[in-house]
């Protein structure tokens, strides 16, 4: 089994530097990238199928088809690595970032060539402190080789990357206000359109990529469109960066093939359950997805077939619930994280997260009524998507809106016996 990815991280868990990286055919990617025109790259990544791995899957080569290229286009063009890993959950983009930050970087070259960028930004999570002194030292080691900077490989292309430490709010994960921020704003999503590959950071066309989706691009553009395809199970190409936490013997995150079924990566790799503890449901794709039950452990982990189960892949970072932890606490402790984290820009999110963390609370402490069902329903319908001005709060209803439905009896008998029966036992 390939794992293009994690090939060249270390088991000593210390980063691969410059001369290693080189050594194991690092940034041969680049330099072809700067002997191919813009378009060619581009179409070679809409070839092999590569689907953002931020959370929504979006076409990375169709994403780059709106950038305006040629002499005509707006200058300065701008790349903007999204390494704000915030999702709760989630912890996938760390192992690159840590382990193998050049690949990070040789995959911005390739896609600055592609969107003929000439500056760029790595926008990283302000407590990722490792991955920052990591990152700065791999910076620093490629600019100095002349990797970075002006006329690079000599092209006579120039694109100069740049380390941002965020200020540390989940907002910044969303790309336009991840952009705001980045130009010292507050973290506001921007209305669309304009779209950022027209009109982005500071006016200009820009694009935001995903850290994972970046690091496929070196290896896409070496061993080709086919054989990327050929990686994954399904008809999503590639491999995929999948995580586990919560009560399982082996919490963890594998590179494994795109579509590796759920169960698979529950009892193989993440070692099933605990002793002493069931398996009730999953949330997939990190915080902010629908739960799955033991009825979807055969759906592959791809888009579509997630998709399909009535959830969303997402990060692909799996959150395991167990038969001896309260659904309706930890929903509970979801909606506290995300109504804190909402910027206040629209009112569904600001008032209904806090809504239903209030309703959730109360349910938990034994104080809900069965007229809460009504208002939780009603609170997924106004925060839901179509309603608010990001996807913030309609990812952050998932889980609610699906533990309702997969759980409900748990809600009941937390409003019928007026406590929550895991907290003062069962």
């Amino acid at each position: 089994m390939e794992t293009p990815l994690t090939a060249k991280i270390r088991p000593d868990g210390e980063m691969i530097d410059l001369a290693a990286y080189e050594r194991a055919g690092g940034y041969q990617a680049a330099r072809k990238a700067m002997r191919m025109a813009p378009a060619e790259i581009t179409e070679l990544v809409k070839k092999s199928t590569l689907r953002g791995r931020g959370g929504a899957g979006f076409p990375t080569g169709q994403k780059w088809s709106f950038v305006p290229l040629g002499p005509a286009a707006p200058r300065p063009k701008y790349l903007i690595a999204n390494a704000d890993e915030m999702e709760p959950g989630t912890f996938k983009d760390r192992v690159l970032l840590e382990g193998d930050p050049h690949e990070l970087i040789e995959g911005m070259i390739v896609a600055a060539r592609a969107i003929e960028a000439e500056r760029g930004y790595i926008f990283l999570r302000g407590e990722y402190t490792d991955a920052a002194a990591r990152l700065s030292r791999a910076l620093a080691e490629a600019s100095a080789k002349g990797y970075l900077g002006r006329n690079v490989f000599g092209s006579g292309a120039d694109f100069d990357l740049r380390l941002h430490l965020s200020g540390g709010r989940y907002m910044c994960g969303e790309e336009t206000g991840l952009l705001n921020a980045l130009e010292g704003k507050r973290a506001n999503p921007r209305a669309k359109p304009p779209f950022p590959q027209v009109s982005g950071l500071f006016g200009k066309p820009s694009i935001v990529q995903n850290v994972e989706t970046l690091c496929n691009l070196p290896h896409i553009l070496d061993k080709g469109a086919d054989w990327f395809v050929k990686l994954g199970l399904t008809g999503d190409g590639g491999t995929k960066l999948y995580g586990a936490s919560g009560k399982v013997k082996k919490p963890g995150c594998w590179e494994l093939p795109m579509g590796t079924p759920l169960r698979e990566l529950l009892e193989r790799y993440a070692g099933g359950m605990r002793d002493g503890v069931r398996f009730r449901g999953v949330l997939p794709g990190g915080a902010s997805t629908d739960f799955l039950t033991a009825d979807h452990l055969d759906v592959p982990m791809d888009f579509t077939a997630v998709a399909k189960a009535g959830s969303r892949l997402g990060t692909g970072t799996m959150i395991v619930l167990d038969d001896k932890t309260c659904p309706v606490g930890m929903v509970h402790n979801l909606e506290h994280f995300f109504a804190q984290e909402s910027c206040g820009w629209c009112t569904p999110c600001w008032s209904g997260l806090h809504w239903a963390e209030e309703i959730l609370w109360a349910i938990e402490s034994g104080r809900g009524t069965p007229a809460d069902f009504d208002r939780l329903d009603h609170v997924t319908k106004m925060c839901g998507p179509g309603n608010t001005f990001c996807a913030l709060a309609p990812g952050a209803v998932e889980p609610l809106q699906s533990a309702l439905k997969y759980f409900r009896e748990d809600f009941e008998r937390h409003i019928r016996e007026k406590r929550c029966p895991w907290r003062n036992g069962q």
